[in-house]
């Protein structure tokens, strides 16, 4: 490619909505160019460096024996509508109407209508098991898209789906395609972990999520330093040790403004530790409350999974004075009528309580759970943080930040029961078909690249992953000599299937070496007068600013094994 034909049209600044690296860098660089919220265009060395993503997800997909298909983004409702999804999946499904007012949706993952293939084409235990992949664009109506090509409601995702006779073969498939991502990610070059995750919308008894460690991370990821455990703190167990209360007796206390923990504990001269948040949700419709320790956060993703609801949304102010019969800042457990109460396991038995009174500017001190209240559930319903007991060995954890660029799921049944996906076993018994699904983020996975490979200049490539290895500069176009023997370098590397461009633009050498650097090039090759009347190229090394000099006889040859090393090192580590 010629830089003077190509479509690089690099910028000197980001635009304002751009806010983490990789947002900027890809536009700066030419890569994507916003058309809406979250939707974006793929220029030409965006699709470049995602074709690779790509290709190097096909081959390892392959050799795990997985084999790839092209399933239809319009989704029938009638399917969405038997896995129980249409309704469950929320605002992110974005519905539409043909011209007979059929109802239909754009596909944000594949479950349904691959269950379905597989549910009308494999009848025995013969044909099973089944492992089967697509690389497709997925739509999800995010309510905040950011960042990017890391949360839009446009994207490009690898997501593939295993099929067995039973669980043990399930864990099998499960396995394969854990090993399989590892290679994938070590093959486009990034520092990742595996970590216990929830299965979301998805669904399945358990999942992993694949981070790639970046400070720009959306996602906070619990790890241990000495046993290895890591999970989403989403996910992480925790266990919270109170401190003794003391007991007492139940009192109503006078505590006007107080709203916040923060601020009864102020009033009261009392630490957090010993106040407690009841907290009034919507859980699919029906109210429940809550309760959890005041010094620390509910997580509403396991407070969603103990009451079994497909949506949780924090009641309004309107909704909680209905409720307890007080402003926000005051409800509690003692005589709340009609209100399902879920409680963090530390308070069970709990006595000492500062709770609120369900009456405007008070609360009560003393309260014991058992004697003024009961839950009607336990649950861990707190979010990790920084310095809990790790689950596995009871060390301190670490909390990280990390960009999600895979996601594995143990489904279970959950869509081949819905979908009647079953199978005649040896004896001629129906079974039920046995579910596993395994997603990648490809544009996540460059932008993740860019986040954790970059400076003050611009992006810093693996090489595996480059849309360019090489970009030959040719310091002054004015000079015939120099221009003759970069082209001859361009076409001997071209011919040795090195992916090279030839800046031959008739810019100042300042101009191309802070594109070079911008776009990423592992490679810069320097064609200059002096180096040329020497018989000599300079190349430098974009990721550690080396720079050698070689002679031009040979020097292809040398810059492609460099290029072939560097890839193959990735590819066996």
């Amino acid at each position: 490619m010629r830089f003077s034909k190509a479509f690089f049209p690099t910028l000197k600044e980001a635009p304002a909505e751009a806010e983490v690296v990789s947002h900027r860098l890809m536009m700066r660089a030419s890569m994507i160019r916003r058309l809406a919220a979250g939707v974006y265009t793929l220029l030409p060395l965006g699709v470049r460096a995602q074709r690779k993503v790509e290709q190097i997800c096909r081959e390892e997909l392959d050799r795990a024996g997985a084999q790839e298909v092209f399933l239809p983004t319009l989704n029938p409702a009638e399917l969405w509508q038997q896995s129980g999804r249409w309704d469950a999946y929320g605002k992110e499904l974005i519905r539409l109407q043909d011209r007979h007012g059929r109802d239909f949706c754009l596909g944000p993952t594949h479950e349904e209508v691959i269950t379905n293939l597989v549910s009308r084409e494999v009848r025995s235990y013969r044909d099973l098991p089944q492992n089967l992949y697509q690389i497709q664009t997925k739509f999800r109506d995010e309510i905040r898209p950011r960042f990017g090509v890391m949360r839009g409601r446009e994207f490009t995702m690898k997501d593939g789906y295993s099929f067995d006779r039973d669980e043990k073969g399930a864990e099998e498939s499960y396995g394969l395609m854990v090993e399989a991502y590892k290679r994938i990610f070590r093959r486009c070059g990034l520092t990742f972990g595996v970590a216990a995750a929830d299965s979301g919308a998805i669904g399945g008894s358990f999942s992993h999520e694949f981070m790639v460690m970046a400070d720009t991370g959306e996602e906070a990821i619990s790890v241990c330093g000495k046993c290895g455990y890591s999970a989403n703190v989403e996910k992480t167990p925790v266990e919270i040790s109170l401190p003794d209360n003391g007991g007492g007796e139940l009192e109503k206390v006078h505590t006007p403004g107080a709203h916040t923990v923060d601020e009864v504990a102020s009033f009261l001269d009392l630490p957090p530790e010993q106040i407690t948040k009841t907290l009034l949700y919507m859980a699919d419709d029906e109210p429940a409350a809550l309760m959890i320790p005041g010094h620390r956060e509910l997580n509403e993703i396991k407070a969603k999974n103990a009451l079994d609801a497909a949506t949780l949304f924090l009641a309004d102010a309107a909704e909680v004075e209905r409720l307890s019969k007080a402003a926000v800042g005051f409800a509690g457990p003692v005589g709340l009528a009609g209100v399902r109460i879920v409680a963090d396991n530390s308070l069970k038995g709990r006595g000492g309580l500062v709770l609120g009174a369900n009456e405007t500017d008070h609360h009560y001190t003393g309260g014991e759970e058992g004697r003024d209240f009961r839950a009607d559930a336990y649950a861990d319903l707190t979010l990790a943080e920084e310095g809990d007991p790790c689950a596995e060995c009871g060390e301190p954890m670490n909390i990280r930040r990390g960009i999600e660029v895979g996601h594995v799921f143990k489904l279970g049944c959950k869509y081949s029961e819905a979908l009647e996906a079953n199978y005649l076993d040896e004896n001629g018994k129906t079974k039920t078909i046995v579910m596993g699904c395994y997603g990648i983020g490809i544009g996540r996975t460059v932008a993740a690249a860019i986040e954790q490979n970059h400076d003050e200049n611009g992006i810093i490539w693996p090489t595996p992953i480059a849309p360019y290895h090489v970009d030959i500069v040719l310091v002054n176009m004015k000079d015939a000599v120099c221009r003759e023997e970069a082209e001859k370098l361009y076409t001997t590397l071209s011919g040795l299937g090195v992916e090279a461009v030839l800046d031959d633009r008739d810019e100042r050498a300042g101009v191309k070496f802070k594109d070079a650097d911008l776009i990423g090039f592992p490679y810069q090759v320097i064609v200059g007068p002096k180096g040329i009347k020497e018989g000599q190229v300079e190349v430098k090394s974009r990721k550690t600013g080396e720079r050698e000099f070689l002679p031009l006889e040979g020097a292809a040859e040398a810059i492609r094994a460099k290029i072939l090393g560097e890839i193959e090192a990735f590819t066996s580590s």
